[in-house]
């Protein structure tokens, strides 16, 4: 019985242009042998299977070759190529770090370096694995890396290049290896194929391609399998039912359903995938690189980049022209939001519907609503936002003036919940120019200290804090406001005996209303009172709660004070007052002097029972 010896050794790549899929790499090595210019060492990185041995092989092969091609490959023919190939040349070695990782192994190596080659101009190393040396080991292989004799090359192959030492790296040339592209590995299989007279379809190869996730290796093994599973007859559905892979019809079939917004039979569908063994998050992400593919459909520059057999792209275009791109972006994200959340989920099949779900909902909402069409999901912030946007409804009947300021406060909310609330007893917020700062902080006579800060009063949200952006308004949108709602201007003086007669009726109409909010404008009418510069009406309040709510309800008191005072330039002028007492730390003997003027009776009991400070 013959040995069978399988398709990634028997087709491993013998020279330069054999290997798949790194032409860059492959350029680059041929020019430094052509040129002469060969470094002392090289770290060839990248995944699994995508030819870095081989190339290192090639690379060492070629140095050594007597009598190079043109195109710089080695002839094959002559000693040191014919030693080369049949496994017994001294002058290329390979030491695998997995089982010689030990600071010994490194020390045989460095002494063995000093020996110039028999045959050839190198002496040509190649360390595989070399992530897996030990840091002992590394430390003693840096002085030979470093400078080598002339006639050592050493290379060097990983696939954790991040598990290599800074020193180490930065004494080689580093060639990064790309994953193998799906269009290469289906060509580099239907070669073997016809070679070994295998019968196989397109779409075959290019599934085993996109299996085998750009490793060369990983793709010859599951063609050597396919075809005794298959005995040399590989067909699209042989290879579907042996590498467990859903078929692209479940794909078109959801896509198609999702357009509709057909959600009891997407429901089915998912309940056929899994009866037929398929784990849902598998349908997730092929259903999610489905809507990539179309993505890359919408835009015939871009079809170059999707990874489909040449068989479907007409079907893809199809489909594409009838899909939108804002429903493939949103529908990409929830995918992505689905594939977060699958492995933390405990129901992971109702988090599988519930995305299908929300995409199909998302369809159905774009053709009710077109106008309302996004090409993103709404973040959690907006959609916060355009609740808190939303005019509450209330038990009370709003009048018509109330319904004008809901609309105006909904416009801000968005613009007042970005901001950060700041604390009103640091910042001067006025429009009205001070005299002077020494009306900031007066000194009380009990020692306290009264800080006020002037407020004018803007329209703000009552769902948020009082913003600093939205007090500091221009002069320019006040002036709207400087007319009554008739439209007519007045310009009428008046007197403090006036303007206590209107300012009683105004704390009586707080008094008596049963709004939100009146209950605290009430308690700052009826405690202090008003006083008037020019057409500027000032009131101090006690905290900034008080100055919010007034700020709320400007339309409404400006109107009233306006009317009532025949005056239509009349401003009312919040001023924050808080007292801050002046903190002393009292020892002992004066808490008790302090208390003792309050109640004298203290001394008698401290003398009747002979007490002492501490």
């Amino acid at each position: 019985m013959e040995n069978f010896v399988v398709s990634a050794r028997k087709y491993r790549p013998s020279d330069f242009n054999s290997i798949v899929g790194q032409s860059a790499i492959v350029k680059t090595l041929k020019n430094a042998i052509q040129s002469e210019q060969l470094a002392q060492a090289f770290l060839f990185c990248g995944s699994r299977g995508v030819g870095k041995t081989s190339c290192a092989r090639i690379l060492a092969k070629t140095i050594n070759c007597f009598n190079r091609t043109e195109g710089t490959e080695a002839c094959n023919n002559c000693d040191s190529c014919r030693a080369f190939n049949d496994g017994r040349s001294l002058n290329i070695q390979e030491l695998d770090a997995a089982s010689n990782n030990s600071v010994d192994e490194m020390r045989s190596l460095t002494d063995q370096v000093r020996f110039a080659p028999q045959m050839g101009s190198h002496k040509i190393y190649i360390v595989d694995e070399v992530h897996m040396l030990s840091n002992a080991a590394f430390n003693a292989f840096l002085k030979t890396l470093e400078e080598p004799p002339p006639h050592a090359i050493f290379i060097l192959a990983t696939t954790e290049k991040h598990k290599i030492i800074p020193t180490i790296l930065s004494r080689c040339q580093i060639f990064d290896f790309n994953r193998i592209g799906v269009t290469d590995i289906q060509q580099h299989l239907s070669h073997i194929a016809d070679k070994e007279a295998i019968q196989y379809d397109k779409e075959s190869l290019h599934l085993i391609a996109q299996k085998s996730d750009g490793a060369l290796r990983d793709a010859l093994s599951m063609f050597d399998q396919l075809a005794s599973f298959t005995s040399k007859n590989l067909s699209y559905t042989a290879v579907l039912e042996h590498l467990n892979v859903l078929d692209y019809d479940y794909y078109f079939k959801a896509t198609d359903l999702l357009l509709v917004g057909d959600i009891p039979a997407l429901l089915l569908l998912l309940d056929k995938v899994i009866q037929n063994g398929f784990d849902p998050h598998i349908f997730i992400n092929g259903l999610a690189s489905h809507m990539r593919s179309l993505l890359v459909f919408k835009d015939k520059k871009t079809i170059e980049l999707a990874e489909v057999a040449d068989s479907l792209k007409e079907r893809y275009r199809q489909q594409a022209e009838v899909v939108e791109i804002s429903f493939l972006l949103q529908c990409i994200e929830i995918f992505r939001q689905c594939d977060f959340q699958y492995r933390g989920s405990k129901n992971k099949r109702l988090l599988v519907e519930l995305s299908l779900l929300q995409m199909a909902s998302v369809q159905t909402a774009n053709t009710a609503h077109p106008q309302k069409k996004k090409p993103y999901l709404k973040s959690a912030t907006e959609v916060q936002l355009n609740a808190a946007a939303e005019p509450k409804s209330s038990k009370y009947e709003k009048n018509p003036t109330e319904e004008k300021e809901s609309i105006k406060r909904a416009e801000l909310t968005e613009e007042v919940a970005k901001e950060d609330s700041t604390p009103s007893a640091e910042v001067n917020i006025s429009d009205e120019p001070k005299e002077s700062t020494q009306k900031e902080q007066e000194s009380a006579p009990d020692g306290t200290e009264k800080e006020s800060i002037s407020i004018p009063l803007k329209k703000v949200s009552r769902s948020s804090s009082l913003s600093i952006k939205n007090l500091t308004q221009s002069k320019d949108s006040e002036a709207k406001d400087d007319t009554v709602n008739e439209g007519v201007t007045f310009n009428q003086k008046f007197d403090t005996a006036v303007l206590e007669t209107v300012w009683q009726k105004l704390t009586k109409h707080f008094q008596e209303g049963k709004k939100e909010g009146d209950s605290i404008v009430y308690s700052a009418l009826i405690k202090h009172k008003p006083t008037i510069e020019h057409h500027v009406i000032s009131l101090k309040v006690d905290n900034k709660s008080q100055a919010e709510e007034f700020s709320y309800r400007r339309t409404e008191i400006h109107d009233y004070l306006r009317k009532q005072l025949q005056n239509s330039k009349v401003e009312l002028s919040i001023t924050i007052e808080r007292e801050k007492k002046n903190k002393k730390a009292y020892t002992s003997e004066e808490k008790f002097n302090e208390m003792a003027k309050k109640n004298p009776n203290l001394i008698d009991l401290k003398k009747a029972l002979d007490l002492d400070f501490i």
